[in-house]
């Protein structure tokens, strides 16, 4: 499903800058997809992964889990979703409106894999600032 050219990175975005982490797959304490009105989704089993071409060009992507239902409801609200990530410690980010990939079935019970790619950097988060989103999100749930 990934593909391993410029394009899918949305053209040249100096993903070099911006990545705290070296090359490799990292486990997310806690992932939301968040919509207007202060709604988001619970993203389950995400893991990112931090890699390099073969000219050092460093990117970042993507894979969790998803229920659709929850997903659907949420675009509801807004077509523009942004992902809140946190690592654990000071290690939390927001990144606004990724590339999303997921699986079409809408049935109540059915998780699919959600993939992402940044289409800007994303944005680290103070853990006061992060508290202060946790505190207004309503989280939908079945």
């Amino acid at each position: 499903m990934w593909h391993n050219n410029r394009s899918e990175h949305q053209g040249n975005l100096d993903m070099n800058n911006w990545i705290p982490f070296a090359d490799g797959e990292y486990m997310v304490e806690q992932a939301l997809l968040m919509a207007g009105e202060d709604r988001a989704v619970s993203v389950e089993n995400v893991i990112v992964e931090v890699y390099s071409d073969q000219r050092g060009q460093r990117y970042l992507r993507g894979r969790g889990r998803v229920r659709n239902i929850l997903m659907v409801e949420l675009l509801e609200d807004s077509d523009d979703l942004d992902l809140l990530l946190d690592f654990g410690e000071e290690f939390k980010f927001l990144l606004k409106v990724p590339n999303l990939q997921v699986g079409k079935v809408f049935s109540p019970d059915v998780k699919s894999a959600l993939h992402f790619i940044p289409k800007n950097p994303w944005h680290q988060i103070q853990h006061a600032d992060f508290e202060d989103i946790m505190s207004r999100l309503h989280i939908l749930s079945d």
